[in-house]
């Protein structure tokens, strides 16, 4: 299967897409995964999920010689994870659940990561993001917050890209957060403008460029072909199909570098798989075509280089995170910064339904907290009486013996940070919540 076109196409029409709860979206009924040889002008098209009712999300190992795939056996059954062997196209199931599980990825050690449904969630997310071995054992969920995660793809330095929208207690816009396969460290990569929604799994070229797919309010079902740079992801935006009329709907990268999209002029054509030159940024030629079909996305067939494999500070036995803040007088509009400093005195830690507990920052602006492990928590800056300063920070989780650290509340994500010891790091943290008297840590020997 080297070299091989693998693909999605679906004879039913994108509709009413609800790109909070996956409908329509993320689950297409009557897909299926199909697979050509792109050097034949005529190659037969060789159907590879005739065992489903509906199948998607191909995604190749990086010895070429796997494939994961989301699909549902008959039409009622949850959209589970399956493995295909494409010497021989046998399949087998992965992740058995009651629930949906979907957006399988490749992750280096035999492992994969996915998006689960979680339904009456303590963290109340949607879909979270699970990581498990690839025979299905040692399930584990590593992202603990009120979003949900789709179309993860795994970044060559061994971090997970995922797709994020807060859904609780109102939904948020969708942004590209990057994290550690063990759910430590999970910062923004991309933020998109009120009003848009990315579309597709984001592709990264070989010269540092993300590619993915970003829709306005102004198209219909499909988007613009977007890049941002590896190295600066929050301030170099290129809209790449800014002079082509019509609408992408998935991106994917060839052995050759060039791009292969599936793409539609009107809303009267079938979305259709053409090569497209990022360099040049034009629209190549036709790849495949069927006016009974859209394609929703495509991978090509290769071996590909295995992303670093990070290693984990993760320890179970731990019971709790550590986040040190080294100033909060810092903020994002630094024209502000010394209006507001001389209001801030302390921050307060809020759970999803409680309190966690209000500190006090040190004469530098400083704090160390620790907090319980594996619960989403928000900080907001407030005056001696109480009140709000500055707005609540996004949804926080520290993974057991996490230690984690930021500039100040509501930074800019590219400042770095200050050569000097915060004053609260030279004390004990403050545990939260407050209302915890003890919490039991791991014992270390001495020996």
């Amino acid at each position: 299967m080297n070299g091989m076109l693998i693909f999605t196409r679906s004879a039913v029409k994108m509709q009413n897409i609800n790109y909070i709860t996956g409908l329509s979206w993320r689950y297409s009924p009557k897909t299926q995964i199909v697979a050509i040889d792109p050097d034949k002008k005529d190659s037969t098209v060789q159907i590879l999920s005739e065992d489903f009712f509906s199948a998607r999300n191909p995604q190749i190992s990086y010895d070429g010689n796997f494939m994961l795939f989301t699909a549902q056996r008959k039409p009622n059954d949850p959209w589970q994870i399956w493995e295909m062997n494409l010497r021989n196209f046998t399949s087998r199931q992965v992740i058995s659940s009651n629930e949906n599980c979907i957006d399988p990825a490749y992750l280096p050690g035999d492992k994969l990561v996915f998006s689960k449904l979680d339904l009456n969630d303590t963290c109340k997310g949607g879909y979270s993001l699970y990581t498990c071995q690839l025979d299905g054992s040692s399930i584990h969920r590593i992202t603990f917050n009120p979003h949900s995660y789709f179309a993860s793809s795994l970044l060559k330095d061994g971090r997970i890209l995922t797709i994020s929208r807060q859904v609780y207690p109102d939904n948020g816009v969708q942004k590209l957060m990057v994290l550690r396969p063990d759910g430590t460290k999970c910062d923004i990569f991309y933020e998109l403008t009120e009003g848009s929604t990315l579309l597709s799994q984001a592709t990264e070229t070989a010269n540092g460029k993300l590619i993915f797919i970003e829709k306005t309010q102004s198209l219909a079902t499909g988007g613009s072909l977007v890049s941002i740079r590896y190295n600066r992801p929050l301030h170099s935006r290129d809209n790449l199909s800014s002079g082509i009329v019509g609408e992408f709907l998935s991106v994917s990268k060839q052995i050759s570098g060039k791009l292969i999209v599936s793409y539609r002029k009107s809303d009267a054509d079938r979305y259709a798989l053409y090569e497209f030159d990022p360099e040049k940024k034009i629209l190549g030629n036709v790849i495949y075509e069927n006016s009974g079909y859209d394609i929703l996305e495509s991978v090509v067939v290769e071996k590909q280089e295995i992303p670093k494999k990070l290693p984990s500070e993760v320890d179970t036995a731990v019971k709790t995170g550590q986040l040190l803040c080294q100033d909060i007088n810092v903020i994002k509009d630094q024209s502000q910064s010394r209006s507001i400093a001389s209001q801030l005195s302390r921050i307060e830690v809020l759970g999803i339904d409680s309190i966690l507990g209000v500190v006090k920052a040190e004469q530098d602006g400083s704090f160390y907290l620790k907090i319980i492990a594996d619960k989403p928590f928000r900080i907001k800056t407030i005056d001696s009486n109480g009140k709000l300063i500055q707005g609540l920070s996004d949804w926080i989780w520290l993974r057991p013996n996490e230690r984690r650290g930021c500039i100040g509340c509501h930074n800019d994500h590219e400042l770095a940070p200050q050569n000097l010891v915060p004053i609260a790091v030279k004390k004990l943290p403050v545990s939260l919540p407050i209302h915890v008297m003890k919490i039991v840590e791991k014992k270390i020997s001495s020996e």
